[in-house]
């Protein structure tokens, strides 16, 4: 596989996490958006609400950002900032294995968006036909 292939896949495999979750935020998955905003807020974050909607729309757009290849470079450099915000954030307890892990899931996913950063998005992408 080209350079290139490899940046498509690993952008759609980056992007789906934060496509899915995001979209199922704004559908109303599990508890919906009120669920959301009390997780958040039990976590000391005020506005928890508009918090949370931002959040899944924050989730959806930079996840199609990245997907179609559009500011990939800046695009990344948020959602590497997200995930350690988010880890650091949500995923502290460290005496609890899912926390833990989902600590070091984000801090991957990050990882993966820097190198992404650094790399760009490859010839198939916006950025691309945009240079």
């Amino acid at each position: 596989m080209n350079n290139n292939t490899v940046l498509l896949v690993a952008r759609i495999l980056l992007a789906a996490i934060f496509i899915i979750a995001g979209a199922f935020k704004l559908s109303g998955g599990a508890e919906g958006m009120a669920g959301l905003a009390g997780y958040i807020g039990s976590k000391g974050i005020p506005l928890a609400l508009p918090v949370a909607w931002l959040t899944a729309i924050f989730e959806v757009t930079a996840g199609v950002l990245i997907l179609v290849g559009y500011q990939t470079r800046l695009v990344s450099y948020a959602l590497a900032a997200f995930c350690v915000v988010s880890a650091v954030i949500f995923h502290n307890n460290f005496g609890d294995q899912t926390d833990f892990n989902m600590f070091m899931k984000n801090f991957a996913i990050a990882g993966g968006y820097l190198a992404l950063s650094v790399a760009g998005a490859g010839a198939f992408s916006v950025d691309a036909k945009r240079s």
